[in-house]
Order: C-alpha cells, then sequence, then structure tokens
C-alpha cells in the first residue's frame, strides 16, 4: 500500500521594479501554516469502527513528509511496545489518540478533536502505514 500525503510548500513573493518617483513598493510578507481547528467534513467522509473509532476521513490527507513520518515512527514505537502477536493494532493506536486528553507526537502535539479533518486524513494514512510495517 502506498502513502499518500499532500507536501505544502511555503509561500514565498517577490517584488520587481518599483513605482515612479524612485519609491519601491513590496507586498506583505505570506507566512505558510498547517490549520488546525475542527470544521465539518462532507457528509458520510467519516469512518467508524463497530467501537466507535474514527478510522477513516474521506478528504485529501494534509501533512509535510517529515509530518508523515513522525506521525508513522510515533505509530510504530507504541505498536512494538504493545504487541498483540496476531493481531492489528491499527484501531487500537487511533482509539488511544482519539481518547487521550494529553498531545502526542502522533498528532504533531494537537489533540485529535483539535486537528482539521485534513489533518486527522493524514494521521490515519500514516497510521495505516505504521500497522503495515511501512514507515520507511
Amino acid at each position: 500500500m502506498a502513502a499518500a500525503f499532500a507536501v505544502s510548500p511555503g509561500i514565498a513573493g517577490c517584488a520587481s521594479g518599483g513605482e515612479p518617483g524612485g519609491k519601491t513598493s513590496s507586498s506583505p510578507a505570506r507566512t505558510s501554516t498547517v490549520p488546525t481547528g475542527r470544521t465539518a467534513p462532507p457528509s458520510g467522509a467519516i469512518g467508524l469502527s463497530p467501537a466507535g473509532v474514527t478510522t477513516r476521513v474521506d478528504v485529501p490527507a494534509e501533512s509535510t513528509e517529515e509530518e508523515y513520518y513522525q506521525a508513522c515512527h510515533a505509530a510504530k514505537v507504541w505498536m512494538d511496545a504493545h504487541p498483540r502477536p496476531g493481531e492489528s493494532l491499527f484501531e487500537p493506536y487511533l482509539a488511544m489518540l482519539q481518547t487521550t486528553t494529553t498531545s502526542t507526537t502522533g498528532t504533531w502535539n494537537i489533540l485529535w478533536p483539535d486537528l482539521t479533518p485534513a489533518r486527522q486524513a493524514a494521521v490515519i494514512t500514516a497510521v495505516r502505514a505504521a500497522a503495515d510495517n511501512e514507515c520507511d
């Protein structure tokens, strides 16, 4: 299974020339930030397991390559510390992320409810890769 993630490069601006009279103008600096805060995903976009764990968010995943690796690695470390022979740790790890009241590196130190649907989708993608031993 190939992991999918979106890379959000920084936005750069440049100005050339100037205004008549020798004055130069510049645009305000733009910064690129990853949005946080829950927005409603499209109807039917959230997939829940029978236990009520969100296992699917059908929106494009949003994370940098570094963030994807961080989330995948954090999931893999947790899974290695909680072995269950013959059983996937995909759902148990997601359940932990979704119910913890402390932020973890697996969600970039943001609580699950505070992640946007696109960021939740990115976490789920990384966790699935960790469960399939595909972080590297």
